[in-house]
This record gives C-alpha cells, structure tokens and sequence, in this order.
C-alpha cells in the first residue's frame, strides 16, 4: 500500500514540475533574476490569484514569452509593465498604482473594517444602556437564608 502511495506522489511531483517548466534561453543569471523579479509582480489573469511566475495556466505560459521577448529587446520593467497594463489595464499588477479607479482596491477592507467596528461599538453602548435603564431587581430572600 506505502509502494502505491509513494508512486502516486512521485507521479504528481513529476506531474507538478513538468507544468511549472518554462524554459528559456536566458543569457546570463541577472537577465533571469530581473525576469524572474518582475514576473513575480505581474498577476496572471486566468488564475487572479497567482502570479507569473507561479502560474502554469497557458495565458501565463503567453505572457511569460512576451515579458521574455521584450526584456530581451532591451525594455525596462516600467516600460514592460506599461504595455501589459495598456493591453489588461491594473489588474495585471500585483501592486496597482493609487488612482480614482484602484481607490476601493486599496481602502475597501479598510472600510469595511472600520464599518463593523462601528457595528460593534454601537451593539455594545445600546447593550449598555438598556441594562443601565432596566431596575436592579434582587432575589426575594427567604427567611432561612436571612438567619444565616
């Protein structure tokens, strides 16, 4: 039984590798750490919740060539990122610039938060309140427990 589980895990090991293998001709470790560091700041459109590098999603493989191809031709990261976000506009971006349009994406949550806090503080002071109003009643006593 350890035999077909350990081939099992061997198989979606192999299985997981062969799709996250991208291989390209780069030139030298640097062009592949700036290609590596800027497809990690780029989100894969099919996925959303991976980036490029991550992702083995056929878009991301697409992509991955473009981004390849252009920092081949000498562009910059900004230059890059640019054409990708006029071609998939911020969403592309792991970290989209503040504007009118990304406003709620980097203050909604902080809204939100705020808004249930908000909730919380007005339950507690109305709970508050109606215990203060309500008369401290006590327990009738009986005579046994006075006599003690």
């Amino acid at each position: 039984m350890t035999r077909v589980l350990f081939a099992f895990a061997l198989a979606l090991a192999a299985a997981a590798a062969n799709a996250a293998v991208d291989p390209l001709p780069f030139k030298d470790r640097a062009e592949e750490v700036r290609f590596q560091n800027l497809t990690k700041q780029l989100r894969c459109l099919v996925c959303q919740n991976e980036s490029l590098n991550d992702s083995s999603a056929p878009l991301a493989a697409d992509l991955r060539r473009d981004v390849f191809e252009q920092v081949r031709a000498g562009k910059s990261d900004d230059e890059i990122k640019a054409w990708l976000t006029a071609r998939y506009s911020d969403f592309v971006l792991y970290d989209p610039p503040l504007r009118g349009g990304t406003f709620l994406l980097w203050f909604g949550p902080l809204l939100v938060l705020g808004a249930g806090a908000a909730a919380v503080v007005v339950s507690v002071r109305r709970r508050a309140r109606n215990a203060a109003l309500l008369p401290a009643t006590r327990p009738a006593s009986t005579d046994a427990e006075e006599d003690w």
